[in-house]
């Protein structure tokens, strides 16, 4: 199985949840099962309340392609393209998003490139991601 979880903080937050997973339904040709959303606040810096919602599905697609997807579809939804930004303490910085989609999980891989690592690094520091998956484990 592949988790995904599914943030919006931007916009219309419900509208952009919506339309981001009728496009990786659309294009993985997948049924997915969905979470309940869930609001929270800003983790990591000082930003709107989030609408959040976690995902699984099964699908044979490559992890590298399922991050390109999801890239492709905040981009789609107004997220702009950057690269990481790090505090001078080397923390990530985070900012307000359209549309944020991380892979979590991808079947029992791990996965430790430039580009991508999953387990999804902050998996353990957001319990609100734990408390979507709870919703959705098979």
């Amino acid at each position: 199985m592949i988790y995904l979880a599914l943030g919006s903080n931007l916009g219309d937050r419900e509208w952009n949840l919506e339309q981001a997973l009728a496009l990786l339904a659309d294009a993985l040709k997948v049924d997915m099962l969905c979470s309940r959303v869930l609001e929270t606040e800003a983790l990591g810096f000082d930003g709107l309340a989030f609408l959040n919602q976690a995902v699984c599905f099964e699908s044979d697609i490559a992890p590298e392609a399922l991050l390109d997807l999801c890239q492709d579809i905040e981009v789609r939804l107004g997220r702009p393209r950057h690269e990481a930004q790090y505090d001078a303490q080397g923390r990530r910085v985070f900012s307000n998003r359209t549309i944020d989609i991380d892979i979590l999980k991808f079947n029992d891989l791990e996965i430790h490139t430039d580009r991508l690592v999953i387990p999804h690094p902050q998996l353990w520091e957001r319990p609100y991601v734990q408390e979507l998956l709870n919703d959705i484990t098979i």
